[in-house]
């Protein structure tokens, strides 16, 4: 299974697509198979409300000791820097 946590770029073919950080936590909590990838944008948008921006789905996955293979499509340059030294730190 791959995800793609965005608000408003539909998910690539192949993709379950999730707008919010809670409902990719569901998504990954009730996995049924193996998850390969989660590609993650930063901002959120109106869905931020719920369970906030992406580097908020990284600090869970952190807390749990879930180091799925994480890419990043996010245009936010802060974002992206901000989410590369956490994925740096903790998946590297």
């Amino acid at each position: 299974m791959k995800i793609w946590l965005d608000d408003i770029r539909p998910a690539p073919e192949g993709y379950v697509w999730c707008k919010s950080v809670n409902s990719a936590k569901s998504v990954i909590e009730s996995a049924k198979e193996p998850i390969l990838l989660i590609d993650c944008d930063h901002d959120l948008g109106d869905y931020a409300y719920d369970g906030g921006d992406g580097i908020k789905l990284l600090d869970w996955l952190v807390e749990n000791s879930l180091f799925f293979p994480i890419k990043l499509h996010t245009m936010n340059p802060v974002g992206r820097e901000n989410m590369l030294r956490m994925i740096d730190r903790y998946w590297g």
